[in-house]
């Protein structure tokens, strides 16, 4: 009696964790590391080198996805608030980072773009990102919520005209910033071996994870991404949610601005987070969140970020080339968000209750 007892303890414990929201991304990755641990087991070796600055830092594979990766989190976060709410998504967020370092670069660049000393605080220039890349999130906010466009034509505009408008704010140069602390933001920090942009996600991780408990932000929008009208009905705006959400995802734009402006002192208006906004879909999908809107699990879409990272990152070194690589990352992204997806788990759950039926008959 007890082990049947047991038994079905376990049984439900396992169903539970596979129905779990984050078991997919978290499988995908453990996936990965198998992979990565039979074609190379050096992979997850960590050594301590010195940098071109001549501190000694952490370097590795690990290391390299948990950097690179940062961005893509960042920006997953903001982007399932968008879904959620909207039921669409924002394909402009890489033309609106290449706006945010520009800004950045302005204000600290002024008038000439090979400064010897920056002419205003950092933390000035990254403010006035806030400002700018807020702004331009509450004009696809007002799109989608007050002119009933859908978010991927809302956000083409700036999808199309961004670039432009990040070369034209620095008069077509490429300014540059000679300040060695100006590099810590997207490198490393004197005595400290692990690379900043870490730091960083984790305080946007902790930031958001507060607001989401403290306040009644994953309330609101999981209800006006369900269901507009009902939420309308109990006192809910559904269009001020809808801009508020773009205006976080743009806050989170301006964050990975500074991140990439920082990592090379300069920009480049035609590859700086190039594509990045297909990457932070896949990362909400791969999560396992409905695209459609509603209900999100912010983690699984955190995960889902490190993930796709680690996919590029395995790519990378088994050989593939860069042109290649959206190819293979579709092909393998694609089935993971088809195995997550709620139709296929759904006949999943009912296949296993067939062969448990039958089984109990026999």
């Amino acid at each position: 009696m007890a082990g049947n007892e047991t038994k079905t303890a376990s049984a439900v414990s396992l169903k539970n964790l596979v129905r779990n929201q984050c078991f997919i991304p978290i499988a995908a990755l453990l996936l990965l590391a198998v992979f990565n641990l039979i074609v190379d087991p050096t992979f997850f070796k960590i050594t301590v080198v010195t940098n071109s600055a001549g501190n000694a830092v952490l370097s590795g594979f690990i290391i390299d996805i948990l950097n690179n990766g940062s961005e893509l989190a960042i920006l997953a976060i903001g982007m399932t608030l968008v879904t959620a709410a909207s039921g669409g998504q924002d394909i402009s967020v890489g033309a609106a980072t290449a706006i945010a370092g520009s800004v950045i670069l302005r204000v600290l660049c002024g008038g000439n773009a090979r400064p010897e000393t920056m002419q205003a605080p950092i933390i000035v220039a990254f403010l006035v990102a806030c400002v700018v890349a807020a702004l331009f999130g509450a004009f696809n906010g007002v799109l989608v919520a007050y002119f009933k466009i859908q978010p991927m034509i809302a956000t083409l505009i700036l999808y199309t005209a961004g670039r432009s408008i990040a070369a034209w704010i620095n008069n077509n140069e490429l300014p540059v910033i000679s300040d060695l602390e100006f590099g810590y933001f997207g490198g490393f920090i004197p005595g400290v071996p692990i690379p900043t942009p870490v730091f960083i996600t984790i305080a946007c991780i902790v930031i958001i994870g507060i607001t989401l408990k403290m306040t009644n932000l994953r309330l609101y929008t999981q209800a006006v991404g369900i269901n507009q009208s009902s939420s309308k009905l109990n006192g809910l705006n559904p269009e001020l949610i809808k801009v508020m959400a773009f205006v976080i995802l743009g806050l989170c734009v301006a964050v990975v601005g500074l991140i990439k402006v920082s990592r090379i002192s300069s920009i480049n208006y035609s590859v700086i987070a190039k594509d990045i906004e297909m990457d932070a879909i896949l990362a909400v999908a791969l999560g396992g969140n409905a695209l459609s809107g509603g209900k999100f699990n912010m983690a699984a879409s955190i995960i889902g970020a490190y993930v796709i990272q680690c996919l590029t990152t395995t790519l990378i070194k088994v050989g593939v080339a860069s042109t290649a690589l959206p190819a293979y990352k579709a092909v393998v992204v694609i089935v993971l968000v088809v195995v997550s997806a709620p139709a296929v788990r759904e006949w999943f759950t009912s296949l296993t209750k067939k062969i448990k039926l039958k089984g109990e008959v026999a």
